[in-house]
């Protein structure tokens, strides 16, 4: 049976670091993704200027 009002709750300490580490995970690999994509962008913009100065 849960705890009636007394204390603190059991594991919200846990859960609170749990989720602030996963958050911290999750925004890591979109900055991840975010930059690859930027880099093949330029990546690919730079050939396609390349092309177009050897036409």
């Amino acid at each position: 049976m849960p705890k009636k009002g007394k204390g603190k709750a059991k594991n919200s300490v846990n859960k609170a670091k749990h989720t602030k580490l996963m958050n911290q995970k999750i925004n890591k690999v979109k900055l991840e993704k975010q930059l690859n994509k930027e880099r093949l962008k330029a990546i690919i913009k730079k050939v396609n200027d390349a092309k177009k100065d050897e036409e």
